[in-house]
């Protein structure tokens, strides 16, 4: 390891760089969600490249030199991208996201202790990895940027390179499942082009939906990840599809309620309450007319019911609740829970404190099977 001592700065400085990087870095973590699900957008391709190009000129004008060359390699792939000379890949979107989680560790070292340890070595080997995409080897690129990835992190579980072959020995093995893994986005990958053009409108749709309301703001893509997440743990016995509708619908009706009421910091009346409780109606409603959406909207008209009977609208128990229902149930409320809250009598929690609530304080509300899925998804997540 090799240590790093910046020039003097002002406390000033550091602070405004730190700040930037955030706001890049979320910026950018957002274009990449974009991608995968608009790959050849040359508009976000783009912005992705200046997001780095951007960063990598803040750091040359503190001469933070150790990391500069690498975040020159990595602008240098993204302009093959924006040129339309290589192609976007989720392994692209690791390479870049982990390379950003370095800059800010760096950057967070100087700010902490005045200096920031970094493997040199390591470096340099990313340097010549990523130097050896080039849009001339276009068909190697999978494994390339797979082994730029594993450098960064040698945890991550890439598939193996198309170069290598099974042994006879591994064909007569049984094939093992793959572990569960929670995607970037909330739109499932195996589906026809009719059902991912409607899952993205209603993506669209929700986005749109969710300026209503500050809270609200990136909430369609947390549950549908999540959700497609814990189905998955729990083998996948919810439709994928269906899920992943309900997840981006269920709230639409919320964003036809007043303001006043959306906004209101203290308990709902009776009266007020009633009418919040209307919004599945009016969100299952607009799947009414959609046949090959019909388990969303059960779904949709389900998610606040409880398994001891305290929910609505019609007050259904456990058995009668499906399985999507059951799981965005405690999704919704998990959500509710972790993202600013607007209400005086709704406290806001962590992640870790919002599981443990769940468990303590809802355990006859939610299905018990469901809500152990939900604690594997999030002892998972709550490690990485």
């Amino acid at each position: 390891m090799q240590t790093f001592i910046p020039e003097d700065l002002e406390p000033e400085i550091l602070t405004d760089l730190i700040e930037e990087i955030n706001e890049l870095y979320e910026a950018s973590e957002q274009t990449l969600i974009e991608l995968e699900l608009k790959p050849e957008d040359n508009e976000l391709q783009r912005a992705l490249f200046r997001s780095v190009h951007t960063i990598k000129g803040d750091l040359g004008l503190v001469n933070f030199s150790p990391i500069i060359p690498l975040l020159q390699h990595v602008e240098d792939l993204l302009d093959f991208l924006r040129k339309g000379q290589v192609d976007y890949t989720s392994t692209m979107s690791d390479l870049v996201l982990l390379t950003m989680d370095r800059v800010k560790q760096f950057v967070e070292s100087v700010i902490a202790s005045g200096q920031a340890e970094y493997d040199g070595v390591l470096y340099q080997q990313l340097i010549m990895a990523i130097s050896r995409i080039t849009p001339e080897n276009h068909s190697d690129h999978d494994r390339l940027l797979g082994e730029a990835v594993l450098l960064l992190n040698p945890k991550l579980d890439q598939p193996r390179a198309h170069a290598e072959q099974d042994s006879p020995a591994d064909a007569d093995k049984p094939s093992q499942p793959s572990e569960p893994i929670l995607s970037k986005t909330g739109v499932p990958k195996d589906i026809s082009a009719e059902k991912r053009l409607d899952i993205l409108f209603f993506r669209d749709l929700m986005q749109t939906i969710e300026k209503r309301a500050e809270e609200w703001m990136g909430k369609g893509d947390r549950i549908a990840k999540l959700a497609l997440y814990v189905n998955d743990i729990a083998g996948n016995p919810i439709e994928e599809d269906q899920l992943a509708v309900a997840c981006y619908v269920h709230d639409f009706g919320m964003a036809f309620m007043p303001l006043k009421l959306l906004h209101k910091q203290q308990a709902y009346t009776d009266q007020e309450f009633n009418l919040m409780r209307s919004h599945v109606y009016k969100s299952s409603r607009l799947l009414e007319h959609l046949d090959q959406w019909d388990m969303a909207r059960k779904i949709v008209m389900q998610h606040h019911e409880r398994a001891d009977g305290s929910g609505y609208p019609l007050g259904l128990k456990d058995d009668d609740i499906c399985d999507g229902a059951k799981l965005l149930g405690i999704l919704d409320t998990f959500d509710s829970m972790t993202h600013c809250q607007t209400r005086q009598d709704k406290p806001q929690y962590s992640k870790k404190q919002a599981v443990v609530a769940l468990n303590r304080y809802n355990q006859d509300k939610f299905n018990a099977t469901w809500i152990n899925y939900f604690n594997q998804a999030m002892a998972r997540v709550l490690t990485r």
